[in-house]
């Protein structure tokens, strides 16, 4: 078998020189590992269906991969997606889809991970399946290939590609993910079948779902196995693992940059956001752990740049603190410090002034709606007055251009919502004559509401396509009256497409065969996707457009993700639900009393305590 990986590689690299960006399938980044294959007895395939340059940013891939890498016997590699040049010459040449690290095809690892970051990514998880040797049908598998398991966002509504995974992990990876090789390896000792290895899963590790051991109306057919499948959650992050370094990248990616998650889960509770929803509870590293992770990552990767992340990070507790403590110690080596999530509150207000130490390029912030009305009905708990007065603060510490990010078509919205759109993007800008530097660069970048399962407005109708339409061009017809002012609106289709991917059921699987088989990859990209080729696929497969996403669902009727748990209950959403529909805002739990989401509150307790310390809330409740 390695004689034949070594061939493979040899032959893909003499087909390089004719494709674009070579460099992004050779491997060989400083930073990667590369197990001696007698060392190796349990092979698995870190796959991000995307390319590259976004998978190599995916902060995820890079904690699985030092956390495998880290067991003895055991080696993790990466593959991405090949863009259509190189597809079309592995396919003629019938090379398989290999690992960087090694060369090893994917069907020669025991065990291929999917990321599942975006419904759109469906198409790249069946080519490179297809490419890598295995069957996409998880049935058509037998006992010499592969197990494929799903995990990420995605896991938490599984239906729609249930077919081709034969089992997911839903929930946090860190701990779940080691564990899930130590059940497999242990199983592959003992000789046993798929079937047997999969149940081993089931029964012993939480957050699996084989959808092979459960019926079509998803019900264990074996003892042993949840009615409902429970969420892995780590409940110690400061002490989780966290990978010093990684591979660094010899091309350019999306983000390049020591990423550091300084904290897990978001109790904002914006009535929107899945991503809120399913990783609660909050949990938080330490201010020490933070600097000691920078260190060793500047030392290792040689970036000049921090990238605090979170939901949330303004909500961070010792935030003020710890960018002091960063600019002290990476200020001469001149490294800057960027907060990609900034929520709209008194912190915005200070932390222009705070950030001494960033790099003025522009600042990025999620207003989500025009108006006070509207932000009450999807709980964006934020105010008009502190937003102007943070940009304004902002232009004076030396930003010059702003991104705000707006949402079109939710619910309750009225056309003089989506009309206050520009109006508020055009005020932004004006802000910078107060500031002394003449009217701001802004971007109103608008996307499409999507009800996406999990959250409060799981069950809320989305608008129609042609009535997005015509919300876009209510906004590009007034955008030419502001010269520093650019709009930036999402594809109709494509949110529309998304929402149906969200939504279904298993029955979807039939149309993303379809639409693979026609051609579609990265169809997440604007200039890739093919909405008529998405159209013609749900017609033919009989899907209703209509059914699934444009249609409200009662508070108790079933959903195709009613199997799946996440960190809230299905009572805590119908609350919310009635919440947004009287205009309510529900405050943020951390500033106050519990609100009983769902979340363990023994794992909330701990970032209670750090929020309560730093004189941020009230701590009652506990």
């Amino acid at each position: 078998m390695r004689m034949e990986a070594i061939s493979f590689r040899d032959r893909l690299r003499a087909l390089l020189p004719g494709v674009d960006a070579p460099a992004q399938y050779l491997g060989g980044e400083p930073g990667q590992i590369v197990k001696p294959a007698a060392e190796v007895e349990f092979r698995v395939a870190l796959c991000f269906p995307d390319s590259y340059s976004i998978g190599m940013s995916h902060l995820g891939l890079r904690i699985l991969y030092g956390a495998l890498n880290a067991l003895p016997g055991v080696a993790a590699e990466r593959s991405f997606a090949p863009f259509a040049d190189l597809e079309a010459l592995l396919r003629r040449e019938a090379i398989p889809l290999l690992t960087l690290e090694s060369g090893t095809p994917l069907r020669d690892c025991d065990l291929v991970g999917f990321s599942l970051q975006y419904e759109l990514g469906a198409t790249n998880v069946l080519a490179m399946l297809d490419l890598g040797g295995i069957p996409i049908l998880a049935r058509d598998r037998g006992p010499a290939d592969p197990l494929v398991i799903g995990g990420g966002a995605g896991a938490f509504t599984p239906e729609p590609v249930a077919e081709f995974f034969d089992f997911f992990l839903v929930g946090d990876g860190e701990e779940a993910v080691p564990e899930i090789v130590r059940v497999l390896r242990e199983a592959k000792a003992a000789g046993a079948s798929r079937r047997e290895s999969l149940l081993a899963l089931a029964r012993s590790v939480t957050g699996i779902y084989v959808p092979a051991l459960y019926s079509a109306e998803r019900r264990p057919l074996e003892a042993g196995l949840p009615e409902r499948i429970e969420p892995a959650c780590v409940a110690d992050f400061e002490t989780a693992y966290f990978p010093a370094g990684g591979p660094v990248p010899m091309v350019r990616t999306e983000q390049d940059r020591i990423a550091i998650e300084v904290m897990r889960g978001c109790t904002q509770g914006c009535r929107f956001c899945q991503a809120g929803m399913t990783r609660r509870p909050p949990r938080l590293r330490s201010p020490e752990r933070i600097l000691a992770l920078a260190k060793e990552g500047y030392r290792t990767t040689g970036h000049d740049e921090i990238g605090l992340l979170s939901l949330s990070t303004a909500d961070y507790p010792d935030l003020p603190a710890l960018l002091a403590r960063l600019d002290a110690e990476f200020r001469d080596l001149r490294v800057g410090v960027s907060i990609p999530s900034l929520r709209v509150n008194e912190t915005l207000r200070l932390l222009p002034s705070l950030l001494t130490g960033v790099r003025r390029t522009g600042l990025t912030i999620a207003p989500e709606a025009s108006s006070d009305r509207l932000r009450a009905v999807i709980n964006k708990n934020i105010a008009n007055e502190d937003l102007f007065a943070g940009v304004q603060e902002a232009y004076r510490q030396g930003w010059k251009s702003v991104k705000l990010y707006f949402m079109v078509g939710l619910p309750t919205e009225t056309d003089a919502d989506v009309d206050g759109i520009l109006e508020m993007a055009r005020h932004v800008s004006e802000l910078g004559r107060g500031a002394g530097i003449g009217p701001g660069e802004v971007t109103a970048a608008v996307s499409n509401f999507v009800p996406k399962p999990h959250t409060p407005f799981e069950g809320e109708p989305m608008d129609r396509e042609e009535e997005l339409l015509r919300k876009r061009e209510r906004l590009y017809s007034v955008i030419r009256r502001h010269r520093r002012v650019r709009l930036k609106v999402h594809d109709a289709a494509m949110s529309v497409t998304e929402a149906v991917l969200a939504r279904g059921g298993r029955d979807l699987s039939r149309a993303i065969r379809r639409v693979f088989a026609e051609g579609s990859r990265f169809d997440s990209w604007d200039e890739r996707f093919d909405a008529e080729r998405w159209r013609r696929a749900f017609a033919a497969e009989g899907i209703s457009v209509d059914a699934i996403a444009h249609r409200a669902l009662a508070d108790d009727e079933p959903r195709p993700w009613d199997h799946i748990g996440s960190a809230v209950s299905r009572d805590w959403l119908a609350a919310e639900r009635a919440a947004a529909r009287a205009g309510t805002r529900t405050p943020d739990c951390l500033d106050g009393p519990c609100h009983h989401c769902g979340a363990d509150p023994k794992v909330c307790a701990p970032a209670r305590r750090a929020h309560r310390a730093a004189g941020r809330g009230s701590g009652a409740g506990e």
